[in-house]
């Protein structure tokens, strides 16, 4: 994120005006992981003891020899491996059947509700979910690294935030100057100019320039991973260690969001090997290398894993799956209620191409996702009740007993 001097003013005066305080203390990070294109979380979380499973996915289902048996019900796709240890120590956990009430099977639809916190009845509460909790939590509680986005665009989630970020690499934050001009010598002269303002604006202008310059020390220099951890090299593993980079740098960090497109297995999707087998190898692997990276600092962060939609139960014709409804949200830390995949059993599904219900088939939707969400904020980031009430009006949240 390469900033002009009208945008880094611009940061400066929506800085929180205890910006600073908020680098020098531990801050919980919750992450969102977005598993864009609707996965087929029925093969991430392999409910390998229902018959209909593999009744209905005669090419698709893992064989329960090939999965790793969590308990009597549900096992892990063997790509998964990575995460096993996580769901033994009841750190990994689910909730099956989650959803938006949304029938129309469109990714963009499901998507952009879902990251607006809204409903398809409801009124819609405006901004995105994390970019409203954010605002309630006040603007004098953010600093430009409270809320980051890891890529090129900003996510409707964080839409309306106070202050957020959105960069690939922490590199890429810095004043930008003209060519050859040196930037500490801006910095010298923003401080002088903030320092000789007493107004609020002065003090937060103060306090982001401290952020930045203790940013600058970590840039120019080669991040060091802990405990041998091992982040894919793609663009989700730079991603997530990137994020680790900011947690242990202190940085005030409360939200990061980041996506891992490629799921719309609609053709030749595989089962414990194939298409579908190495992207969520690629996630396995890239939360795997976090926890390992951050083992010291486990207590500071929750990581939620979730998508717009899951799949049909069914296989098409084409070896692949087509959007369905329900999916298995996974939530990942210290803090969650792990060991357990939550939801009915046996699996509540459609079992046949030409159901009488409008829109896709596939897993009945059992638990709207904002029970989910509000509770994951709640465990993680220390949502209010009274907070909850304003962040989603229109939906008496309960407890889901993921966190």
């Amino acid at each position: 994120m390469k900033l002009s001097r009208r945008s880094l003013l611009s940061k400066l005066a929506l800085a929180a005006s205890p910006a600073l305080a908020a680098t020098q203390r531990e801050e919980h990070t919750l992450i969102h992981v977005f598993l864009r294109g609707g996965a087929d979380t029925l093969n991430l979380m392999v409910p390998y003891a229902d018959d209909q499973y593999y009744r209905l996915r005669p090419s698709l289902a893992v064989k329960a020899s090939d999965a790793i048996k969590l308990n009597d019900r549900y096992a892990l796709h063997p790509a998964l491996k990575p995460l096993e240890a996580a769901f033994k120590e009841g750190r990994f956990g689910a909730v099956q059947s989650v959803g938006v009430d949304n029938t129309s099977g469109s990714h963009f639809e499901c998507q952009d509700q879902m990251e607006h916190g809204d409903s398809m009845s409801g009124t819609p509460a405006g901004g995105g979910w994390l970019g409203r909790f954010l605002r309630l939590r006040g603007a004098d509680k953010q600093s430009p690294l409270s809320a980051v986005a890891i890529g090129t665009a900003l996510p409707e989630s964080l839409r309306g935030a106070p202050a957020v970020s959105v960069l690939e690499r922490l590199d890429d934050m810095a004043i930008q100057t003209a060519r050859g001009a040196d930037s500490a010598g801006v910095v010298k002269a923003l401080r002088a100019l903030y320092g000789a303002d007493v107004t609020l604006l002065g003090e937060r202008g103060l306090e982001t320039l401290d952020l930045f310059q203790k940013v600058g020390t970590l840039q120019g220099t080669s991040y060091q991973v802990e405990n041998a951890a091992l982040y894919p090299k793609d663009s989700f593993g730079t991603g997530l260690r990137e994020i680790a980079r900011m947690i242990k740098a202190r940085l005030g960090l409360q939200v990061a969001c980041i996506d891992l497109g490629g799921w719309d297995t609609h053709f030749f999707q595989g089962n414990a090997t194939g298409q579908q087998a190495e992207k969520i190898r690629t996630l396995a692997e890239g939360l795997a290398a976090l926890e390992a990276d951050l083992k010291s600092h486990r207590a500071n962060y929750t990581i939620m894993i979730a998508t717009e939609f899951g799949r049909r139960v069914y296989e098409n014709a084409s070896l692949g799956t087509d959007h369905g409804r329900g999916f298995a949200l996974m939530a990942l830390g210290d803090r969650v209620k792990g060991g357990q995949v939550l939801g009915s059993w046996p699996i509540q599904a459609d079992d046949d191409g030409n159901v009488n219900t409008p829109g896709p088939g596939g897993l009945h939707l059992e638990t709207d996702y904002r029970h989910v969400f509000a509770e994951v904020l709640r465990g993680s980031l220390g949502l209010s009740p009274a907070e909850s009430a304003k962040l989603f009006p229109d939906i008496t949240l309960k407890s889901v007993g993921l966190m």
